[in-house]
């Protein structure tokens, strides 16, 4: 089965690699192919950060930045777009110093991220210091560069995927809150642009690949999809990159749905919001919280910011994992899923009527989830969030519980609950929902609604909690969820350690 070339930008260049098996990851091309080796090997599932890099791509005539895990992304991903490793830093000629002050000559000048790392004793044994220094170079770009203030809130929420075990992350969050007053330096976001321009141009002219298909619209996916029922379907990678580097298997052929234009779109409808299944965890959230506040935090919980860069919302529930945190959210949204094949068109149907069994779904062989439909928030609902789990970032959850109830004038009106980490399946609470509905909003109430709900599941033991502590912390979620309705403040662990780090 035939490849086309793996092409992307590299320091104002193209860079060009044949033979590329489909399902290789990006740091293997990075480190093997190419001797990048600044770029390190940790974890291998997305967890460390070490191999973190930045990509670039073209949205609405300006330049993105992600930082993204390299470890299991797959290389044939990034084609077309531009890529930025620890080494390309202090010598990319595209990155240049900003104002009439040049670098001196013959020497290097390290970049800002780099810098501030040196100035504030950020790195001891060095391993995990150039998934930091890019986390900080997009952190840089996409907030420094436009004039925004780095917090020490927002460098712990997007330093979140990035651990170290001996520095300590003091000096690193006083890092990304140094950069900004060193000497300036930037991208020449239009030269990197017109590249990716010529570079496309290239692409489009190439033959089709057999082995790693990206068609760019959803009619030319779904032909693929029907054609190639066999292909391994690929959005982000973030849970099938861990199939090919702890699991390792081997995928002769893998169709990726991030390039159809369609999936990748937000729109914004009168009654809802239409979620292209390809689109970035990252812009899905930002989307989300845009309409519902009080999920900003609930969503930066959600792994870290180099996996919500990689992993998309459609593929998060197209895998269904029964610990996955978008499913529970969007059942009590009372979401909806749009299912569509070559041969019957498009299907809508409720979110947790999705699913069959564990990691098993409705879907055809040739069928694609392919948008989320998120109704809009009524002006009687009250949405509270909860993730348990044993770190407050970058963390598996034990237990996700996500209460949306419509009150008016005392009384639950409707109310919808979805459940993560309690069953085979993410789920939704029928019987807690109906014991809740049309009856008086009282401690009463939100007691007996807990003792249903704690019975209505039976969730397994496994290494993240017993199943007789998940069934208790539904209750006591749910009373939770009954005092902040009624004013008082919510005070747990992680809000402590938290504030006490920042």
């Amino acid at each position: 089965m035939t490849t086309q070339p793996l092409q992307f930008l590299r320091r104002g260049q193209p860079v060009a690699l044949g033979n590329v098996p489909p399902d290789r990851t990006l740091l293997e091309v990075l480190r093997e192919d190419l001797g990048c080796t600044g770029t390190k090997e940790g974890c291998g599932e997305g967890d460390c950060g070490a191999c973190t890099v930045v990509l670039g791509e073209e949205r609405g005539g300006r330049l993105h930045y992600s930082a993204v895990n390299s470890c299991i992304r797959l290389a044939h991903s990034v084609n077309g777009m531009a890529l930025w490793t620890v080494e390309d830093l202090a010598e990319d000629p595209l990155i240049q110093p900003v104002g009439d002050a040049p670098a001196a000559p013959q020497t290097i000048t390290l970049h800002p991220a780099q810098e501030a790392m040196v100035q504030c004793h950020g790195s001891q044994c060095g391993f995990c210091t150039p998934g930091f220094v890019m986390s900080l170079f997009g952190m840089y770009q996409n907030h420094v560069c436009h004039g925004e203030p780095i917090t020490r809130e927002l460098a712990q929420e997007e330093l979140s995927g990035n651990l170290c075990r001996c520095t300590g992350y003091r000096p690193i969050l006083d890092a990304a809150q140094q950069m900004a007053a060193l000497p300036g330096m930037a991208v020449n976001e239009a030269e990197v642009l017109q590249k990716l321009k010529l570079l496309a141009q290239d692409l489009s002219a190439q033959a089709a690949n057999f082995s790693y298909i990206a068609p760019t619209s959803q009619a030319a996916l779904l032909a693929a999809r029907a054609a190639h029922p066999g292909a391994q379907i690929v959005a982000g990678c973030t849970d099938v990159g861990l199939w090919v580097t702890k699991q390792h298997k081997q995928y002769t052929q893998v169709i990726d749905v991030t390039r159809a234009a369609e999936l990748r779109e937000v729109a914004q409808h009168a009654e809802a919001i239409h979620i292209g299944a390809a689109v970035s965890l990252t812009d899905a959230f930002a989307a989300l919280t845009a309409q519902w506040p009080q999920l900003h935090r609930f969503a930066t919980r959600f792994a870290g910011l180099p996996v919500r860069n990689s992993g998309t919302l459609g593929g998060n529930v197209a895998n269904g994992s029964p610990i996955g945190d978008s499913m529970p959210l969007l059942i009590a949204l009372r979401a909806q899923v749009v299912l569509a094949s070559q041969a019957r068109g498009e299907l809508q149907l409720p979110l947790e009527d999705l699913y069959t069994g564990y990691r098993q779904n409705v879907m055809a062989a040739d069928e694609l989830l392919v948008r989320i439909v998120v109704p809009r928030p009524t002006a009687q609902e009250q949405l509270r969030a909860y993730k348990i789990s044993k770190r407050f970032d970058d963390d598996i959850s034990a237990v996700c519980l996500v209460l949306n109830l419509d009150i008016a004038d005392g009384t639950v009106q409707r109310a919808s609950i979805g459940a993560g980490g309690v069953a085979a399946t993410p789920a939704r609470a029928r019987q807690t929902e109906a014991a809740l509905a049309g009856q008086p909003w009282t401690e009463a109430t939100a007691q007996r609604a807990a003792a249903v709900l704690q019975a209505e599941f039976s969730p397994i033991s496994d290494m993240r909690a017993s199943g007789a502590y998940r069934r208790q912390v539904l209750g006591s979620l749910l009373q939770r969820y009954w005092l902040e309705s009624q004013g008082h403040p919510s005070v747990s662990l992680d809000t402590l350690t938290l504030e006490a780090t920042v």
